[in-house]
């Protein structure tokens, strides 16, 4: 699987992309992760990406040619499943959109910045528009970073454990159960002795309802 993040911040994404699950995917070759400096497409003495709204306001608005310039020259090397912006008035991401993104192949990955982009970009290039939350970032580079760190542990060889994406949260429409390890007893505190017992089935009854119930304390939504 292969992304293509464009963005006016690229120093932004290096750490994310390092460390951890994400630095060990890009190691296997399972995983590319290419960030591109939108400013190096721009024809303007400055490097400048952006230029003030049409109709007068506030901020500034980043233009259409760098962003055709760059898709256009990722197109002609490779076929791309989707060009998706990262914007808060997308579809909200969630664990259901990260297992659809994990079954495909290339992504181009575009960022946002300033007061917004210029519509036409969202027109003729974008084919899907996410946004991680009801609320608003600086930029569109730690949302990206969100999509493909969730997209690529579910990608197969990725975690060490295949079993483990399964049983996350959200996987089958549940919060996690709890999660206990040594020592058994910490200070009087002691780890529920059905996790104790060996008995698999009664320990997979007992997390299942543990789903359960935390799901319906703390998001009943996902219930309904």
């Amino acid at each position: 699987m292969r992304f293509d993040i464009v963005t006016v911040l690229p120093g932004l994404l290096e750490s994310p992309f390092a460390h951890s699950i994400l630095q060990r995917a890009q190691k296997k070759g399972i995983a590319e992760i290419h960030v591109h400096n939108l400013r190096d497409y721009s024809t303007q003495k400055q490097k400048s990406v952006d230029d003030y709204p049409y109709g007068g306001g506030s901020g500034m608005v980043m233009t259409i040619d760098p962003f055709a310039r760059i898709i256009e020259k990722l197109k002609s090397e490779r076929d791309y499943d989707e060009v998706i912006f990262m914007s808060p008035d997308g579809e909200t991401f969630n664990q259901q959109i990260a297992n659809q993104l994990s079954t495909k192949t290339n992504y181009i990955i575009l960022c946002g910045h300033y007061k917004g982009i210029d519509q036409r970009i969202r027109d003729i290039f974008v084919t899907r528009e996410i946004s991680i939350g009801d609320y608003v970032l600086s930029g569109g580079e730690l949302p990206a970073a969100i999509v493909v760190d969730a997209v690529v542990r579910l990608i197969p060889g990725v975690l060490s454990d295949e079993t483990s994406a399964l049983s996350d949260s959200f996987q089958d429409g549940l919060l996690d159960a709890p999660v206990y390890t040594r020592p058994a007893d910490w200070n009087g505190y002691k780890v529920p002795d059905i996790l104790l017992s060996g008995n698999t089935p009664e320990v997979e009854k007992w997390r299942f309802e543990q789903a359960v119930e935390r799901t319906r304390k703390r998001r009943p939504d996902l219930l309904e």
